[in-house]
């Protein structure tokens, strides 16, 4: 058995999220098991670095799967991309030696969301940022975000679905660039709970709507209770950009980001 690591991009729109689910119910993970099992004549389990929720994107989903058939690295990847619906692609595959597992040995996941600022609802963007069709203070939010970073109890910020027993995560950074019309939440850290990104760019949002001050956010973590803290943004604007691995896997290192977004990294 040849274990590969493969890089993926996918358009979230049309799916239930990146995890496999109950029959009938369109996810990722399951589109693309499907092509590649085909390809190797043979059952493909995908094991991916993370999970998204329905409608969120990635740019750069990092997976591994163990195959026993024998195909060139050009094969998997044309023969993939040419079955795979246009919504998804895999932008790369290596072998790899089966230490590598894409989950347990990810240090770190980043993500980004995007919110267009404007009055007028974007038509080419459509379900791939989130729109703000209201004033912003964006000098505060900039300030609020700096709340999120180091250590701490994650309670009030995860879904009251989440399965996970262990609320703390440390946010390596957790900022906020205005780029144009664009404003975007760059976020990293050692792991997320369920729908954490996006309810910490709720609270952004609703701090920078004034409905409530910067140093509200510190009460909402003590609180730790989902119910002190403000709504769940939407999932058109997060992508899943980038997991942290070990330098001796020497995976690919790509463009961070929605491609037509020019951001720094």
């Amino acid at each position: 058995m040849q274990r590969f690591a493969i890089g993926i991009e996918f358009s979230g729109v049309r799916y239930r999220g990146w995890q496999t689910q109950q029959a009938g119910v369109r996810s990722v993970q399951e589109t693309i098991e499907k092509v590649l099992s085909k390809i190797a004549d043979e059952p493909i389990i995908l094991h991916g670095a993370g999970r998204t929720d329905a409608g969120v994107h990635a740019t750069n989903m990092v997976a591994h799967f163990d195959s026993s058939a024998i195909r060139e690295e050009r094969g998997w990847l044309m023969g993939s991309n040419s079955q795979l619906p246009k919504d998804i692609a895999i932008q790369w595959i290596l072998p790899m030696e089966n230490d590598f597992h894409a989950r347990f040995k990810a240090q770190a996941r980043r993500y980004r969301y995007v919110t267009y600022i404007n009055p007028y609802r974007p038509a080419l963007l459509h379900k791939q940022v989130t729109h703000a069709y209201y004033p912003l203070n964006v000098e505060l939010m900039i300030e609020a975000a700096k709340k999120f970073e180091g250590t701490h109890n994650f309670e009030s910020f995860r879904a009251s679905s989440c399965q996970s027993k262990q609320p703390v995560r440390h946010v390596k950074h957790c900022r906020l660039i205005r780029h144009g019309a664009f404003l975007v939440l760059d976020i990293q850290a050692d792991g997320f709970l369920h729908h954490m990104v996006r309810n910490i760019m709720g609270c952004l949002l609703e701090v920078g709507q004034g409905l409530y001050p910067v140093e509200q956010i510190d009460a909402i973590f003590a609180a730790e209770d989902r119910k002190a803290a403000g709504i769940t943004a939407p999932p058109d604007g997060l992508y899943f950009i980038h997991a942290d691995y070990p330098e001796q896997f020497q995976l690919p290192k790509l463009p961070l980001g929605p491609h037509w977004l020019n951001m720094p990294d």
